[in-house]
């Protein structure tokens, strides 16, 4: 989950993984250090395996994630770049977006090809989950 913030949605995949899944592995990444510490405090006081990287995207060597989030980190076409190098082959990611997330995947067609569906927010009309999977620039 890269720009974790308070641990949404990356530390709530970490809680349900820990019953359903006990294999797999949770990296969070959260640059700001105040947030990373806090991440760290509820991992280790809630039993949890899951990293956590204070340090910032650019900076990480590739994760080679299957599967990858982001939630408010940054407009789509923006992310894409963010997160490519960070993507395992055949891997796929979700990012929760706002209104007007429709815009940002038009946009991020201008530059990117990729597979998308898209499943509607159950707190905002306007919202959408995506799943994003084949990204490749074009």
């Amino acid at each position: 989950d890269l720009g974790t913030g308070g641990g949404f949605p990356g530390l709530v995949v970490s809680i349900l993984a820990a019953e359903r899944a006990p294999n797999l592995s949770v990296i969070a990444v959260e640059s700001d250090v105040r947030k990373a510490t806090f991440l760290r405090t509820v991992v280790r006081e809630a039993g949890l395996q899951t990293s956590i990287i204070s340090d910032r995207i650019e900076a990480l060597e590739p994760l080679e994630a299957n599967i990858l989030s982001a939630r408010a980190l940054a407009p789509l076409p923006k992310l894409l770049s963010l997160i490519k190098p960070h993507l395992a082959e055949n891997a796929e990611a979700v990012f929760p977006k706002g209104e007007g997330y429709e815009a940002e995947v038009s946009e991020s067609l201008e530059t990117w090809s990729f597979r998308i569906d898209t499943y509607p927010s159950k707190t905002n009309p306007g919202a959408a989950i995506l799943k994003l999977g084949d990204i490749e620039r074009v």
